[in-house]
């Protein structure tokens, strides 16, 4: 088991359905969720939840943070805004892996409509597990940061 992290977590309505089993499987691993909401699947405004996630995460109140949406396109895009976040749409196992061994994504987002929930855990979970490669794809980062 990795070390325990504190992982914040935002979502919209339609993002909502994931919200509870993703909380439930970090819980059990022994990580500590900040909870940005939503609370129902009533229609709301994804950026009043997506960035406060992702600022905690950049204020270093959270380790690293998962964002939910219909798509997760919004909410990526919402995320990527705060400065300091790198967070990738996962929408499979493949990518999960990739938005952290190359990108050392520190957010995750994920849409709720397209990604169902045994493969949501999937993909969060091998997000969490994957190790960072550095090497070539830090000067890559450092552009990004710059």
């Amino acid at each position: 088991m990795s070390t325990p992290l504190t992982i914040s977590i935002g979502t919209d309505h339609a993002g909502f359905p994931l919200k509870a089993p993703i909380k439930a499987f970090l819980q059990a691993r022994g990580h500590t969720v900040l909870d940005f909401g939503c609370d129902s699947d009533e229609s709301c405004d994804y950026p009043d939840f997506i960035r406060p996630a992702a600022e905690a995460v950049a204020k270093g109140e959270a380790d690293c943070g998962i964002v939910l949406g219909g798509s997760g396109n919004g909410e990526a895009i919402v995320a990527n805004k705060v400065k300091g976040i790198r967070c990738g749409l996962c929408w499979d196992e493949w990518s999960a892996h990739a938005t952290k061994s190359h990108n050392n994504a520190n957010c995750i987002s994920m849409g709720a409509r397209p990604v169902p929930e045994a493969l949501a855990l999937k993909i969060v979970g091998i997000w969490l597990d994957t190790e960072y490669e550095g090497g070539r794809h830090q000067r890559r980062i450092d552009k990004i940061e710059n």
